[in-house]
């Protein structure tokens, strides 16, 4: 990597063809997402997986049923080799400049720095649909939600 810094790069970049919404539209489909979204599974049965698909020829849904060991290797083809990382963010968004970068966004924009929010994610959600997560399905009761401790991981031993 060394020499690569020694070197003078030239970036050359044309306006995109479909204006920058195609740009979007484009990363969109690859950036910070799962191979395959527990909503778009239909159904498991007989050793086979059934789920929607995007035909991005068309643009219409689509569903395929596939065997179970070909749904798991297809899947298995989206999961990163040890020293890889997924694409999270990028530009102003990337971590290691996103706060000065929003700060010189605002400034920019004329924008206020965002009040800070009033409710959890969990009284919006009971505020707007009546669902209260903090309550046990089966007695009713009140869950409380277990705080880990930042190195230790969850107990079944999968990376947070």
């Amino acid at each position: 990597m060394s020499p690569l810094y020694d070197k003078d790069w030239v970036v050359y970049c044309k306006p995109p063809f479909g204006g920058p919404e195609s740009v979007i539209s484009y990363l969109g489909r690859y950036t910070h997402r799962v191979a395959i979204a527990n909503r778009r599974i239909i159904g498991m049965e007989d050793g086979k997986v059934t789920f929607f698909w995007k035909d991005y020829t068309d643009g219409t849904r689509k569903i395929m049923t596939l065997d179970a060991t070909e749904f798991i290797r297809r899947f298995l083809l989206h999961v990163l080799p040890d020293g890889f990382v997924k694409i999270r963010y990028v530009g102003f968004l990337a971590n290691r400049q996103r706060k000065a970068c929003l700060e010189t966004c605002r400034e920019v924009l004329g924008v206020t720095q965002p009040a800070e929010v009033a409710e959890t994610w969990e009284e919006h959600l009971l505020r707007l649909t009546g669902v209260d997560l903090r309550e046990c399905p089966l007695c009713q009761g009140k869950m409380v939600r277990k705080v880990l401790e930042a190195n230790r991981g969850p107990p079944w031993g999968a990376p947070v």
